[in-house]
């Protein structure tokens, strides 16, 4: 048995902290989307020191890197999709495509050292917050790994988290944790909005038809054009100020 004052609930999506909270209490906002991400690594440099992001008419693609002779690449397939039926060459030849030919003649082939699907989905628990337990990072909030916001939002959730239970514990200040959900969920919604909307933005869902693919066209040349929808996403993508 362990007695606590303060439970910070750093569990996960699948631990326990979330729900011990009565579902009277909680409520749960789910946005599951119709694909997934099929990722490969592999010991070849990037073929571009900065990110790239493609909306192709065959799909979302993504070319990263986790250091300058390790890459990560990812093409969005369907759920249905398995990923014995990708292998390495298929991957680099859809990525080929996807990229374009400019990235494409700089992108390094080898073979796969890691190779999954990750399915996509937007979730937040709301409260974070249930008596004396607090929720941090993926035990209540999951973005889209579009927007690239996953440990970024952790880490400010443990930073309210820590500033609430500085104030508690030397100031006897229950307000500082009573107001820690409002504070951190007002941080979640606005990254969630942004990682949605840039999923929605890069990649061709089921439902769509030619409007939606002219407003993607049309939001893009926007963003490409202008320098104030630039910063915007600047802003967003490096995070939002705590």
């Amino acid at each position: 048995r362990i007695d606590c004052r303060i439970i910070a609930g750093c569990d996960g999506f699948h631990g326990p902290s979330r729900k011990a909270i009565p579902a009277s209490v909680g409520k749960e906002y789910l946005r599951e989307y119709p694909f997934g991400w099929l990722g490969i690594m592999a010991d070849v440099p990037p073929c571009n020191h900065e990110l790239i992001y493609a909306n192709h008419e065959r799909g979302f693609a993504l070319a990263s890197m986790r250091s300058p002779t390790r890459s990560r690449y990812y093409v969005d397939v369907p759920l249905t999709e398995k990923v014995e039926d990708w292998s390495d060459e298929r991957v680099w030849d859809e990525l080929a495509i996807r990229l374009g030919p400019e990235a494409a003649a700089h992108m390094t082939r080898g073979p796969s050292i890691e190779k999954s699907i990750a399915p996509l989905r937007s979730f937040v628990f709301a409260p974070m917050r249930h008596g004396s337990l607090l929720l941090c990072g993926d035990a209540a909030h999951i973005v889209p790994p579009t927007g690239a916001k996953g440990l970024n939002l952790a880490a400010s959730d443990v930073h309210y988290a820590a500033e609430a239970l500085v104030r508690f514990f030397r100031a006897n200040d229950a307000d500082a944790v009573a107001g820690y959900s409002d504070k951190a969920l007002a941080r979640v919604w606005k990254s969630e909005r942004f990682s949605w909307s840039l999923t929605r933005l890069m990649h061709r869902f089921p439902e769509d038809g030619p409007f939606e693919r002219a407003m993607q066209v049309a939001e893009l040349d926007y963003i490409a054009s202008s320098r104030a929808a630039q910063t915007a996403i600047a802003e967003n993508y490096v995070g939002l100020a705590v």
